[in-house]
């Protein structure tokens, strides 16, 4: 899921650092900050959501824009879409960002699979474009690793963080996950393998260091515990299952791997309520991106009452940080919200959406509540004189044009770079 979420230069600098093992030969991460990034490519004309540097989330920010407008009812810009769909290589894969969509990509174009799948998941909830994300399906097939499972750019390890939105693009369009296979191995299988045990790692999701070592890491459980239920980006809440029991009992089944990284991220959101990250040396400080992965994890493996001290935390402290960050921030808060069945309007006394949607071009209407027309009242009236014990309910959109804007940049995850 993700604004992830996820600084344009702290993840050239954690490129650095991982090596071979990140992958990505642009950003390691695929939810660079805002507020790290500097303005270049304004919003507006162009259909690109924020006005920060695009080189490094372009694609990853405008996609997640366009989940989080789709879960609040916002139908997008039609020029918004555009832009998403114009980044699409003739081969099906989408790089961070193209800044000469008229050109074809070539090999130097470093595109890679986050970006992509990603992407489908954003076309797919827009609907109307079939073919450009049956030919991302495609591409992303092409590049299944034989251990099942995904790195950030083709050919690179596999990880949770990359194999679990790879997951989320496939049952977005309605594709086991299952029966992806590459030499007999499925995403399942990769994802399990980067299950760390409770006894030594409390069951978190590890993402390999330098040495291709795991290391137990909140946001690649976050991510984890969502892959391995076969969510994705946007999901709601589970069943009321109750909090998460780490088990050790062999080999664990997907449904275990994601209750034992649902306590993981439990006990790391400790007393506080929040995850914490320390970065360039400095002291540990909140970490508002990777608690908001968390409460969306949380209430997808355990249900939304798992996820209300997170929650409750983000409500009244992260609002200030998202008028800070900007756009991504906004989002993925958005995705929090709705994960939780919380009203993104009347998140901690603050409209994420009106503020989201304030950044960037404007949408096409919002999506009308369920009307019931004078002829349906009638028809429902005949029906019950039948005794039929059903209505006929019409359901009509009605489409209201607003001058506002729609905005998103995905903000927060630094997921190698904080435990």
């Amino acid at each position: 899921m993700n604004v992830r979420r996820r600084s344009s230069a702290a993840a050239l600098a954690a490129i650095a650092v991982i090596g071979a093992a990140a992958a990505p030969a642009v950003a390691a991460d695929p939810s660079p900050s805002t507020s790290a990034s500097t303005p270049s490519t304004p919003s507006g004309p162009s259909g690109l959501y924020g006005s920060t540097d695009p080189r490094f989330d372009g694609v990853w920010r405008q996609s997640l824009a366009l989940l989080a407008q789709d879960t609040a009812g916002v139908i997008p810009s039609s020029q918004a879409v555009k832009w998403l769909t114009d980044q699409q290589c003739d081969n099906g894969a989408f790089a961070p960002f193209r800044a000469d969509p008229a050109q074809a990509c070539d090999a130097e174009t470093m595109v890679d699979t986050n970006s992509t799948a990603a992407a489908v998941q954003a076309l797919s909830a827009v609907g109307g474009h079939g073919d450009a994300v049956g030919s991302a399906l495609a591409w992303l097939k092409s590049v299944q690793n034989k251990d099942g499972g995904w790195g950030y750019t083709p050919g690179g390890p596999s990880e949770a963080n990359s194999t679990s939105v790879v997951i989320g693009a496939l049952t977005a369009t309605e594709t086991d996950p299952a029966g992806v296979e590459k030499d007999g191995k499925s995403p399942y299988d990769a994802l399990l393998a980067s299950a760390l045990p409770c006894a030594e790692d409390g069951g978190a999701f590890g993402y390999p260091d330098q040495k291709g070592k795991l290391l137990a890491n909140a946001d690649a459980t976050a991510a984890g515990v969502l892959g391995a239920l076969g969510k994705g980006l946007v999901t709601e809440a589970g069943g009321k299952t109750g909090g998460a029991t780490c088990t050790d009992a062999g080999e664990p089944t997907r449904e275990q791997a994601a209750a034992n990284g649902a306590a993981y991220l439990t006990d790391a959101l400790g007393e506080d309520g929040h995850l914490t990250s320390a970065l360039g040396g400095s002291a540990e400080q909140p970490d508002y991106g990777n608690t908001a992965d968390a409460v969306v994890a949380l209430a997808a493996q355990g249900g939304r009452d798992t996820a209300a001290e997170p929650l409750a935390w983000l409500e009244k402290n992260a609002v200030q940080w998202a008028e800070q960050s900007g756009p991504a921030a906004y989002a993925q808060l958005i995705l929090a919200a709705h994960a939780t069945g919380t009203d993104p309007r009347a998140f901690g006394g603050t409209d994420l959406v009106e503020k989201l949607n304030a950044t960037g071009p404007a949408p096409q209407g919002a999506a009308a509540k369920d009307t019931v027309t004078t002829s349906d009242k009638a028809a429902d009236e005949d029906e019950k004189k039948d005794d039929s014990g059903f209505g006929v309910w019409w359901f009509v959109g009605v489409c209201l044009v607003l001058g506002i804007g729609v905005g998103f940049l995905l903000s927060g995850r630094n997921k190698k770079r904080q435990p």
